[in-house]
């Protein structure tokens, strides 16, 4: 799991098989959108907007998709944070098959967001620091402001 702080697997549905007999584009980025809930939640930003309505919005998404995957099978989604920005954060992704091959990389930029007053936020030092914690280390990532 090198380079990679936090891991998911899933389990490969069969409603996730396109015409072509492989799974669809769709369902590879539900596995991404599960992963980056996980983190999330693992730094307390799920809790925060259910609490005090200010948390994580997405702002922008990517996905390189380099290998087919097949049912049945597994994936095993991999995920880290590698940049800081004042407002933003960046999240990388590693999609993995049964054989640990990459399936697809993907990238999600989180703004913290004020829902009541529908504004963005400077991301808090609290923030900064579970982020770190769970990196393991300040020099792990790009910290840029």
């Amino acid at each position: 799991m090198s380079g990679f702080s936090t891991q998911l697997q899933l389990r490969i549905d069969w409603s996730e098989i396109d015409a072509f007999g492989h799974v669809n584009n769709l369902a590879i980025l539900k596995y991404v959108q599960a992963a980056r809930v996980q983190y999330l939640e693992a730094v307390g930003l799920m809790q925060s907007q259910a609490e005090n309505k200010t948390g994580p919005i997405l702002a922008s998404t990517s996905c390189q998709f380099r290998k087919l995957l097949f049912y049945p099978g597994q994936v095993t989604v991999r995920s880290r944070v590698d940049g800081i920005k004042n407002t933003s954060f960046r999240i990388k992704y590693g999609v993995y098959n049964d054989r640990n091959e990459i399936a697809a990389e993907a990238e999600d930029i989180i703004v913290i967001f004020d829902f009541r007053k529908n504004t963005k936020l400077a991301i808090p030092d609290e923030l900064r620091e579970r982020i770190e914690k769970l990196e393991k280390t300040k020099d792990g990532f790009a910290l840029v402001t």
